[in-house]
């Protein structure tokens, strides 16, 4: 475990525009994943493009697919129509 590989909650609110405490919150919930570190927590920097939203998990793709042919399914006629136009 190498220092830089990791980022401080502060750190992180900095780079998310956030407050320290809602970092904080997320990580409690399990929606930023984060290791402890004494009364502290580390979060790896391979976590970061996640949270920032540049890449995807498979849970991410499955929901925008699900998405994307609910809305076919609903509009298809329609986008049918604009795509013509």
């Amino acid at each position: 475990m190498k220092p830089n590989d990791y980022l401080s909650i502060q750190e992180l609110a900095a780079i998310l525009g956030v407050s320290r405490i809602t970092v904080y919150k997320r990580v409690k919930s399990g929606k930023i994943k984060a290791i402890r570190v004494g009364r502290s927590f580390a979060i790896p920097r391979k976590c970061v493009d996640g949270i920032l939203g540049k890449t995807l998990d498979e849970k991410g793709k499955k929901e925008i697919d699900i998405a994307v042919k609910r809305t076919v399914k609903e509009y298809g006629e329609v986008l049918k129509r604009l795509g013509r136009e």
